[in-house]
């Protein structure tokens, strides 16, 4: 029994094996990478660095992302409701009213929040 998991084995020792021989190879073959001061600066096309990349985020972004996905999660689910509208009948056009209904609520509050009026 034990010879039938041979073939399993040897693929896995090959599959694990592979990642490590592939980075190794490579990094015996790539060009010396020392080097310092520039090399190390962030590039912005030519023109200096204005700030750190790791600064903080306003709110705002994170409003429009969440308008985002309201508008996506709406076109996601509109469009095979329109697709089918004629097949749903009643019922179908009731729950998209309330599905409907749902998102409204979810722009009202991004109203509130002031990400529909841009800067």
């Amino acid at each position: 029994m034990p010879e039938h998991y041979f073939p399993i084995f040897v693929f896995a020792l090959l599959a694990a094996a592979f990642p490590a021989v592939t980075l190794l190879i490579f990094k015996l073959l790539r060009p010396d990478s020392r080097g310092g001061g520039a090399k190390l600066e962030p590039y912005e096309c030519g023109v200096p660095a204005e700030g750190d990349a790791r600064g903080r985020y306003s709110v705002r972004f994170f409003i429009i992302a969440i308008l985002f996905v309201v508008f996506d999660v709406e076109v996601m689910f509109l469009f095979p409701w329109a697709v089918k509208y004629s097949e749903l009948g009643l019922y179908g056009l009731v729950t998209m009213f309330v599905f409907l209904g749902i998102l409204v609520v979810g722009y009202i509050w991004l109203y509130k929040k002031g990400a529909l009026e841009w800067v």
